[in-house]
């Protein structure tokens, strides 16, 4: 369970989405006891927090909903697959054409992200225009407050859309119900920019009241990581201004690297000092984090007592396995492996190897044991099918990382390898002389054996990775940040999606247009103003 307030604002938020929307209603006559009617209501500031908590709601299904961001960004990736097993896991082909980057406009596409960035967005329209109308009358300062959160809020959703879709609507009045015109890609980057830009004086800088919320410090989080992606965005570089917001958070000294890395993604994880911005989950009053009922095999409910046996699904990519230091204990942190004791007997009830013989689609059936486990989010015993454990979007090692990146590929590679070495520490307390790299390290290349894994295990036609510019930091990267939600988008950034082998993927023959998913075709058939991104 969460904390009290965490806990009543994910109860209460539901209040307020009644107070907001009963205007809807037409019966004037009808007494209405289920709910607190809008005229009655007089929202203090000391409301704020339930009055914004509805528009982020939608997070919760975006980020680890079915197919949602969780699954976009690391199926599409090196080091996630979804392997046929003996009990399904093929679901037509959904999961190999994710890792060889084979979808279609006409298949399995991204539509649950589409959707639930755009339920966000219609949420913040609704809010801000209720408050802007009277219809919620808050003090004028409060009300001001609530507007800036909510337009960070949407930033944050449209940020998304950037990087997932790049070329879509951007609304912002939920007055007017004409069918929005497509933006490029470029134009809705200005926009994030300007909107965070404009919104980021007005946040709050408190940190522990604004849990789960968007704050000062988050936004300038969310403005470094798109200025980070800025060159795949839009063709130019912007380094120095990544290096400017990350210095304004770490000069703030509100956060600070965990102690304990395990602690960052425990079921009690709100109490971390690293965390920024999270998306809340809570096994009774917010579902929707379920990794460990996709990764998990049916047999592993009897390691953590659990009353639901998991699905079975998705597991480590050997090939990333390898490229760890065995001395990293985020190796162990992250990946589940080896022998599984049952909680009541201690008798082994399952054994999980890394090898994995295939993807799939040729009649290759990967055992139930094959493939280490997703276990960052660390499973409590008797966990139900739906985690307490909160999702980490944005964190401490990330904004230090991001600085490091920027001071890298600006000439200044011991300054990053200082940065890099700082995370690094705890990870190797064991043995602390690893834990130090320098910047000659981080301009070599990838340790990442890429190529084509065949059915023996061994890998085929393999360039390595040794011609990845900066590729040791890129796996630096991905030992940090395995199974976070973001390494689709850090591959691409570094060229590997477009050009490297992994498992069963080869490049794609018209590689970069899957660098964008395209616009769904519901959303096409529905508003002509929308075009194709290119490629499809």
């Amino acid at each position: 369970m969460k904390n009290l307030k965490l806990k009543n604002i994910l109860l209460l938020s539901g209040l307020f989405g009644s107070i907001m929307t009963f205007n809807a209603c037409t019966d004037l006559n009808e007494e209405v006891y289920s709910e607190v009617l809008g005229s009655t209501v007089d929202p203090k500031e000391r409301d704020l927090p339930f009055i914004v908590a509805p528009t982020y709601s939608s997070f919760r299904s975006l980020m680890f909903g079915w197919q949602g961001y969780f699954d976009l960004q690391e199926e599409s990736a090196d080091h996630i697959i979804t392997p046929v097993r003996p009990n399904g896991w093929d679901d037509g082909g959904t999961y190999r054409r994710m890792h060889q980057h084979m979808w279609t406009t006409e298949q399995w596409q991204p539509y649950n992200t589409w959707n639930q960035a755009y339920a966000t967005i219609t949420k913040v329209n609704m809010v801000i225009m209720q408050i802007e109308d009277g219809l919620l009358a808050l003090p004028e300062e409060t009300g001001k407050d609530a507007i800036a959160e909510l337009r960070a809020t949407r930033a944050l959703a449209y940020y998304l859309l950037l990087d997932n879709h790049g070329n879509v609507p951007i609304v912002t009045d939920y007055r007017d119900d004409s069918l929005p015109q497509q933006k490029t890609r470029k134009e809705l980057y200005d926009f994030v920019i300007k909107e965070l830009e404009e919104v980021i004086p007005m946040l709050s800088e408190e940190v522990s009241s604004m849990y789960g919320r968007i704050n000062i410090w988050a936004a300038k989080t969310l403005l470094a990581k798109v200025y980070l992606n800025a060159e795949v965005y839009i063709g130019v570089a912007q380094w120095d201004k990544v290096i400017k917001e990350t210095n304004d958070i770490i000069a703030s000294n509100e956060y600070r690297l965990d102690d304990d890395y395990k602690n960052v993604f425990s079921h009690t994880n709100q109490n971390s000092p690293e965390i920024i911005f999270s998306v809340p989950y809570d096994e009774v009053y917010g579902f929707g984090n379920q990794i460990h009922m996709k990764t998990l095999d049916p047999l592993s409910r009897l390691v953590y007592g659990m009353a639901a046996g998991p699905w079975g699904g998705n597991c480590a990519v050997p090939q990333f396995i390898d490229s760890y230091d065995k001395d990293d204990t985020r190796l162990y942190d992250t990946w589940i492996q080896g022998p599984q004791l049952n909680a009541s007997t201690g008798a082994e009830v399952i054994n999980y190897v890394k090898q994995v013989p295939g993807i799939g689609g040729d009649g290759t059936v990967a055992a139930s044991n094959a493939g280490f486990r997703i276990g960052k989010y660390a499973i409590k015993q008797g966990a139900t099918n739906n985690l307490d454990n909160d999702y980490p979007m944005f964190r401490y090692a990330d904004v230090l990382m991001m600085k490091a990146e920027a001071l890298l590929r600006t000439n200044k590679a011991n300054e990053a390898a200082v940065l890099v070495s700082q995370v690094r520490a705890r990870s190797f307390k064991d043995n602390p002389a690893k834990a130090q790299v320098t910047g000659a390290q981080l301009l070599l290349g990838s340790n990442y054996n890429y190529g084509w894994q065949e059915k023996n295990n061994t890998v085929s036609g393999a360039n390595g990775g040794a011609d990845v510019k900066y590729g040791r930091f890129l796996d630096e990267l991905g030992w940090e940040f395995a199974a976070e939600a973001r390494r689709r988008q850090d591959i691409i950034r570094f060229g590997v999606f477009q050009s490297k082998s992994w498992f069963n993927h080869k490049p794609h023959t018209n590689a970069q247009s899957r660098t964008l998913f395209p616009i769904p075709n519901a959303e096409i058939t529905k508003n002509p103003n929308l075009k194709q991104n290119p490629g499809y």
